[in-house]
């Protein structure tokens, strides 16, 4: 079936009436009245299994083991250590050093020493393969992200995976039906949705303080020259690889995850199709020129084609709302995410901070200080209140990684649904394939697939209540 699925993505053409076969519910693909079609929708098939709810089998402890000790990979260590119920069981890494750093660390906090997994790009299978644990956790440049989640939940255990969590739709379908296959979760790890000026808009929406929402932006707007053109901080520079090869939206979930779970989408309402453009790149490729007249390391990056500087995308649902999304790591410019939400009685806006609503008696105007302070005591949401200043103690990205791992955990050790599902994990991360079809096609607009077969008109929205959890402690080291 996936064979099946790459010979048609990679041969089908844009002609009225092509057909598909060994796709799920075989089906014909029609133009509609736009001819907007690309190799994207696929008519679903029935009965699949739908993960949006759903509650795997409760444990006392949660076994982990994680995969990725560069840069995000020890953070994560860090976090897991101050949460009761875990055991880290593994680490790995292709690299020994990184691994043995790492144990270091815990030994240090009086933990466990997990048992290494190095030396080579593949060892992270014999970790997946141990019948100990029952979580994979995934911290590795992108392109190992679907391969390694998908085969761990085919060893029967629950994955979790930094952004993207796929970066094809073929991989995004991958992570779908494996999930459903075997009944494990798969969670993109979104950290952003965990912030806590987006945890609270969200409980504003959901007392409908903004009325109906029209409207949503999300962003990735981040400097991030220094480290992409850093040969010490990567070791094999696949993030400016990633740059060099692809143009499009290519990093859209941390803008995207919030406001979908604003709007709902694949929970009441559905992404429907979306165009994409990129501005020309005016600085990557000049600079890498500019790297490689004094270092003979960057030759093989200064006659690349870089990305645009600035990707603008835009989204409409199937209820007719519409979400923008951009994505700029390279022009000069101060963080944002903007996180900005409009409704019909008000909106928010997050960046440039501080964070801004409106007056809900004047939308002309915005909150002061004090009733900004009156709004968050009383729809800050449980899960902050339970955790968030801790959270915000131990650090990660201001606290939001700690609340996020938690939240897992305390979910897992519970029996709960998870607030972001497989489908979530492939529909946002859908966004930067399907941008860079539309960047390359004159902005031509894109079908976005349902992931969810259609399931999202009856899902329920995302329960960040302590309904049934919040038992789940901090550790004290």
């Amino acid at each position: 079936m996936h064979s099946n699925r790459r010979n048609f993505i990679r041969n089908v053409t844009i002609g009225a009436g092509a057909m598909v076969s060994g796709l799920p519910g075989s089906a014909h693909i029609t133009a509609d009245e736009n001819d907007r079609r690309l190799p994207n929708k696929v008519k679903p098939s029935t009965g699949a299994f739908n993960m949006c709810g759903y509650a795997a089998p409760k444990m006392d402890k949660v076994r982990i083991g994680i995969i990725g000790l560069g840069s995000r990979g020890p953070y994560a260590v860090e976090r897991m250590s101050y949460i009761e119920g875990v055991e880290i069981i593994a680490l790995c890494d292709q690299y020994p050093d990184r691994v043995a750093k790492v144990q270091k660390i815990l030994a240090e906090k009086g933990l466990p020493i997990p048992t290494a997994y190095s030396g080579n790009k593949q060892v992270w299978k014999e970790l997946c393969d141990r019948p100990d644990i029952d979580l994979v956790y995934i911290t590795t440049p992108w392109s190992w992200h679907t391969p390694m989640a998908v085969y761990a939940m085919l060893q029967g255990k629950h994955a979790a995976t930094e952004v993207p969590a796929a970066k094809t739709i073929e991989e995004c379908w991958q992570l779908v039906e494996t999930s459903e296959k075997t009944k494990k979760h798969c969670m993109m790890l979104e950290n952003c949705c965990y912030d806590f000026f987006e945890l609270l808009t969200l409980n504003m929406v959901r007392n409908g303080l903004f009325g109906e929402l029209v409207h949503a932006e999300g962003a990735y707007l981040h400097d991030l020259r220094s480290s992409n053109f850093n040969k010490n901080g990567d070791a094999e520079m696949w993030r400016l690889k990633e740059n060099s090869s692809r143009n499009g939206n290519l990093y859209p979930t941390h803008g995207l995850g919030p406001v979908a779970q604003c709007l709902n989408i694949n929970r009441g309402d559905q992404m429907d199709y979306m165009v994409s453009m990129s501005s020309n790149d005016f600085i990557m490729g000049a600079m890498a020129k500019e790297r490689a007249a004094t270092d003979n390391f960057y030759n093989e990056f200064k006659d690349k084609k870089y990305r645009g500087d600035m990707n603008t995308s835009v989204i409409k649902t199937v209820k007719g709302k519409t979400i923008m999304v951009q994505h700029d790591v390279s022009t000069p410019r101060p963080y944002s995410r903007i996180h900005q939400l409009n409704g019909t009685k008000g909106m928010a806006r997050k960046y440039p901070e501080p964070a801004c609503i409106s007056s809900l008696s004047n939308t002309d105007e915005w909150m002061n200080a004090a009733q900004m302070k009156e709004l968050e005591e009383k729809y800050t949401l449980p899960i902050v209140k339970h955790v968030g200043e801790f959270a915000k103690m131990i650090g990660g990205h201001g606290g939001m990684d700690f609340i996020m791992d938690w939240r897992l955990i305390d979910n897992l050790r519970n029996g709960l649904p998870l607030d972001q599902d497989v489908y979530d994990a492939a529909l946002w991360s859908s966004i930067a394939p399907l941008s860079e079809e539309s960047v390359a096609n004159r902005s031509r607009s894109m079908d976005v697939p349902d992931f969810t077969r259609g399931a999202w008109k009856t899902n329920k929205p995302v329960n960040l209540t302590l309904d049934g959890g919040g038992n789940t402690q901090i550790r004290k080291i």
